[in-house]
């Protein structure tokens, strides 16, 4: 490894993490077209933008009668004529006089004449009259042409992750292939001697392996084809076959654990023997400090902590941002909002701490409550947990009261 390529000395914050690692990426997958419905997730390949007017036409937003405001202003107590129907998919053909109405429903395209529909509830109907109780201007409760989308306008930029609003937006753009980036191939496998699938029988100082499942539902993602590489030996010759093998075939590889004499030591020289430079090995975290990072080529090398918590916050915070870049897309940090701290916490400054917490009434409205024990090891302290709540780098202690930033996990979000 040449000094332009070693690793910075101690621990670097997750904010200088990310951006380090984003700025060496480069997208790594390549465009397909298919099906806007079957897009869910999936990256956008290019700008998609409408073909239409959205409306096309000025429509009615209410169910209830169109008229001329002028007329409706000039003489108020006006019986207007009911001269027709108008419903969506079935307009009416003729023109609406100044003292004539049409019956219209809500999505109906405006007929020639009125330029304002009156709301059913505010009008009184006898027969084909129908006397309106209430003023109206020129465009109420109407929509005109483009108010939802203009043609040519964009719908959707290249790097965005498609959601279920933007399929619908899509559809009503015109649009039923879009181009959409492949997914971007990710190998997942757990190191270490006394790491045996669950379903076996442990014997002394067996643990079964929790990271990898674990793993893989983090990364079931439409962005990500995720396979598994199994359980790799706690041996430098061993985690080193098995990077070499993985990054033939892959984008990506995440492994977690099997550093027996320090995750340091033990995959740094893996990295470094598979021809991959050591971004970093440590993060300024809690948990999560003994993480490296390596990098070969245009492909990555994860190396996340053994402890369950730390790897699964390494993964959230670090990798899921970062793996959006290779697969295409724009990289968005975790969505965080501040509220008051209802706990007390002890901590030394020098790295940021992301413990599991909870959202509850306080006296002063909601507020940010502790869940579980803390330990990095502690699964279970993830399991009824509304997310993490993030305690900064120079931060040497939190009392009831103080704002912190809360990160939502998103089986706890709309």
């Amino acid at each position: 490894m040449t000094a332009a390529s070693a690793p910075p000395v101690g621990a670097i914050p997750l904010e200088s993490a990310r951006e380090l690692l984003a700025a060496r990426m480069t997208q790594l997958t390549a465009a397909i077209v298919q099906p806007a419905d079957a897009c869910l997730g999936r990256v956008a390949a290019e700008d998609i933008f409408s073909t239409i007017d959205l409306p096309r036409t000025h429509n009615a937003a209410v169910d209830g009668y169109g008229v001329l405001a002028k007329t409706l202003a000039d003489a108020p107590a006006t019986a207007f004529n009911i001269v027709g129907v108008a419903r969506a998919g079935h307009p009416y053909k003729g023109v609406i006089g100044a003292g004539e109405s049409i019956e219209i429903y809500t999505g109906a395209i405006m007929p020639a004449g009125p330029d304002c529909v009156a709301m059913h509830e505010d009008c009184q109907r006898n027969g084909d009259q129908v006397v309106i109780n209430k003023s109206l201007k020129p465009g109420s409760n109407m929509r005109p042409p483009g108010e939802n989308l203009a043609k040519g306008e964009a719908v959707i930029t290249k790097g965005q992750r498609i959601t279920a609003a933007l399929i619908g937006q899509i559809a009503a753009a015109g649009h039923k292939d879009i181009a959409v980036q492949q997914a971007l191939s990710v190998a997942v496998l757990s190191t270490g001697d006394e790491v045996i699938e669950a379903g076996n029988r442990l014997a002394d100082g067996q643990i079964f392996d929790t990271n990898r499942p674990m793993l893989r539902a983090l990364l079931g993602d439409p962005m990500l084809d995720v396979s598994d590489r199994g359980i790799v030996p706690d041996k430098l010759e061993a985690l080193t076959a098995a990077y070499e093998e993985a990054l033939a075939t892959h984008d990506v590889v995440i492994s977690s654990g099997g550093a027996s004499d320090g995750i340091e030591d033990h995959t740094q020289a893996a990295m470094q023997a598979v021809g991959a430079d050591c971004a970093f090995w440590r993060l300024a975290m809690k948990p999560g400090r003994p993480m490296a990072v390596g990098q070969r080529g245009h492909k990555f090398i994860f190396c996340l902590p053994g402890n369950p918590v730390a790897a699964f916050v390494c993964t959230k915070l670090l990798i899921l941002p970062l793996l959006t870049v290779l697969a295409g897309g724009i990289m968005a940090a975790p969505l965080k909002f501040s509220l008051n701290a209802g706990f007390s916490h002890k901590k030394a400054a020098g790295r940021a701490e992301y413990l599991r917490a909870i959202i509850a009434d306080g006296a002063e409205g909601q507020e940010i409550q502790l869940h579980g024990r803390k330990g990095a090891g502690v699964i279970s302290s993830l399991t009824g947990a509304d997310g993490l709540v993030e305690i900064p780098l120079d931060n040497v202690g939190v009392t009831p009261g103080m704002r912190l930033n809360f990160l939502p996990f998103a089986d706890r979000s709309l």
